[in-house]
């Protein structure tokens, strides 16, 4: 694995810098630039990174920089990188949603390789799904290094065109919250049937793992699973045909294409 360079230490960079280095990648090749100490120190202390303060020295460092920050910052980031060193032979790589390769190269000065990722948090077990889309300066030993990077934390998917990120953040870079919403409202109600706040976590944590793990490890279709377990005029059968009276389905696509719209909003500056 090359030297790789975070710039940020949000969330996200977090989940990947775990995965990184739970898959073996050495800590001294990985630095953290924030301008605040707190993250990029915590890293550091916990996973014996290397951390500054400084984006340029970082972004010297690394063959491949990551840009983990904000999107309204990503601009001012890459035009201070490129105002401050060669980043000709540089591989750039971008967790920011909504910010297109072209806007990113305009920021750099420059059409350098540069790959848009769409992750998600789960990342942090090994378990992410990422979106992954190539620009054409990048060569297939860039392309490699960079799957390779996210193939770390979890499973990756590379997109024909670029405009598939957005629909990839609704299908997966911010579909863990969905679910985390889905199992709160299920633990919220186990709780008024009764259950203590340890029972109604561990019914509910225990449910979703288990079926989760059933669509691993089965080649049926979901739709097939869900048949399995559904007994006409049963118990399941009540609660889906009450969730069908209830519209989920239309919750679900509306919820998914708000995730598209608001991608596509942030891509334009919105």
């Amino acid at each position: 694995m090359k030297k790789i360079a975070f710039i940020g230490a949000g969330n996200m960079a977090r989940a990947i810098i775990i995965g990184l280095i739970n898959s073996g990648v050495a800590a001294k090749n990985i630095i953290v630039a924030n301008p605040s100490p707190e993250k990029r120190v915590m890293l550091a202390s916990e996973f014996g990174v290397q951390q500054t303060n400084d984006n340029i020295e970082a972004a010297k460092f690394a063959d491949i920089i990551v840009l983990s920050v904000k999107p309204h910052f990503i601009c001012d980031v890459c035009q201070q990188l490129s105002n401050a060193l060669d980043i000709t032979n540089k591989l750039f790589v971008s967790v920011a949603a909504g910010t297109t390769v072209a806007q990113i190269q305009q920021a750099l000065n420059k059409p350098v390789a540069l790959v848009r990722v769409m992750p998600n948090t789960p990342a942090q077990l090994g378990l992410g799904m990422s979106g992954m889309f190539a620009s054409k300066e990048v060569n297939r030993e860039q392309k490699a290094a960079s799957d390779k990077l996210m193939s770390a934390v979890g499973k990756v998917i590379w997109l024909e065109t670029e405009d598939k990120i957005n629909d990839i953040i609704a299908i997966a870079g911010s579909a863990p919250a969905y679910f985390f919403l889905f199992m709160e409202a299920m633990e919220k109600q186990a709780q008024t049937l009764g259950f203590n706040a340890q029972e109604s976590r561990m019914l509910v944590q225990q449910t979703a793992l288990g079926a989760a793990q059933m669509v691993e490890h089965n080649t049926a279709a979901i739709s097939t699973l869900r048949e399995n377990v559904t007994s006409k005029g049963g118990t399941t059968f009540a609660a889906l045909e009450q969730f069908r009276k209830d519209g989920l389905e239309r919750v679900v696509s509306n919820a998914m294409n708000a995730a598209i719209a608001r991608a596509e909003e942030m891509a334009k500056g919105n």
